[in-house]
């Protein structure tokens, strides 16, 4: 269980965000490869070392050729669907932009479908927000936490003229979050970088007990005199309870117990198969799991029982999700204890290529091994072997100690 926490120094823009991620250890040769993978032709991605203040930190600069249109959302949307992308980044990606559109149509009194989306439309936030996911999930997080902001102040221009800080879009995608002014007078706080963070649902404030791995030190572009323009991200493995979860019992080190939400609804008037691809879509926005069971409800009539486990702070946006994708008309929501063994994600070497495997403690104290279904049916799917013969590889590697 892999957690970010974003130390948000100076705020958070989306270049800076993937500094950050390129210095705790996601590989600069990926991120490189990203316009490639989104089909944007003439788009390059440097990458720098720098110092912030008493900090060495990493910088991004995504060059883009020419003058770049504005575009609406279905333009954002078909540039994804296009993309070489994992579904799960893809889908994230797409509510991340969504989020922005709802918030520069409430700014300018408009709608999703009719608003432009100006600086936040340009070909560097489309690389932003998919590196953004696209690197936590390759280092494998699974939760992410983050500071209060600051805000900064003052004024920015934008196409729209002059205008105070925080910009009207990001005040309102900011909603919810712990905010403070300062420490400087300049725009900490983009409206990308905004929706990225609100889009995961972090949790607020300090970080939760986990044990630290990397810390990546992203840089902004500005140099601020006595402060440090700078986004931290410290990564690690959430090996311990975290606040708000209380110990294993004694003596039960290998087990973890922890606070999870549940959300539920049943549904007798949609289409089996629509049901079926919300579910995928649940997973794929951060659901710990999520399962669908046949169930007999009023005046007998057949139906569908959605049941869906997530962390706490993903509990509105996953719901709002099920009402946007189902034909429910309400969500219960309810908090419960879980007991959970401790477990690693890693990734093992086979004749057939790398494969993903997580690997749980259990209470005697031996591993059990699982390989992840995605990563072996890529790499089944690349060598031409059978899933079998990969799945069975890799779990022999693990206990080999090949990894």
């Amino acid at each position: 269980m892999k957690h970010a926490h974003f130390d948000c120094v100076s705020g958070i823009a989306g270049d800076m965000t993937l500094a950050a991620l390129v210095s705790a250890g996601w590989p600069e040769a990926e991120l490189q490869a990203l316009p490639a993978r989104l089909g944007l032709d003439g788009v390059a991605i440097e990458v720098a070392r720098v110092r912030r203040g008493p900090f060495a930190a990493t910088h991004v600069n995504v060059r883009v050729p020419g003058k770049q249109p504005h575009r609406h959302l279905h333009h954002i949307d078909a540039i994804l669907d296009r993309a070489d992308l994992p579904a799960r980044v893809r889908d994230r990606a797409k509510g991340v932009f969504r989020r922005l559109a709802e918030a520069e149509a409430e700014v300018h009194g408009s709608s999703v479908e009719k608003v432009h989306f100006h600086e936040v439309g340009a070909v560097d936030a489309i690389v932003d927000v998919t590196g953004a996911l696209l690197g936590l999930d390759a280092l494998g997080v699974t939760s992410v936490s983050a500071s209060a902001l600051p805000l900064g102040g003052g004024w920015v221009d934008s196409e729209h003229g002059r205008i105070p800080v925080p910009a009207p879009a990001t005040a309102l995608l900011l909603r919810g979050a712990p905010v403070y002014g300062g420490p400087v007078e300049a725009e900490l706080i983009t409206p990308t970088g905004a929706a990225l963070l609100m889009s995961l649902a972090p949790a607020w404030g300090a970080p939760p007990a986990f044990s630290l791995e990397s810390v990546g030190t992203g840089a902004g572009t500005r140099e601020f005199p006595d402060h440090p323009n700078i986004l931290r991200l410290l990564l690690g493995s959430r090996v311990v309870a975290a606040a708000g979860e209380a110990a294993g019992p004694a003596g039960g080190g290998t087990t973890i117990e922890r606070t999870v939400a549940v959300l539920e609804t049943a549904v007798d008037d949609d289409n089996p198969q629509f049901m079926a691809a919300a579910l995928q879509r649940l997973l794929a926005l951060g659901a710990l799991d999520a399962m669908l069971a046949p169930v007999t409800m009023k005046k007998g009539r057949s139906g569908l029982w959605l049941v869906v486990v997530c962390e706490p702070a993903d509990a509105r946006r996953l719901a709002e999700a099920v009402l946007r994708d189902t034909s429910t008309l309400g969500v219960r929501v309810r908090e419960e204890r879980r007991i959970e063994l401790q477990r690693r994600i890693l990734e093992v070497e086979t004749r057939f290529g790398t494969v993903r495997v997580k690997a749980a403690v259990l209470p005697e104290g031996t591993e059990r091994v699982m390989p992840e279904f995605e990563s072996v049916l890529e790499v089944a799917t690349r060598s031409g072997a059978s899933l079998q013969a990969v799945s069975a590889a890799a779990v022999q590697a693990f206990q080999d100690g090949s990894r």
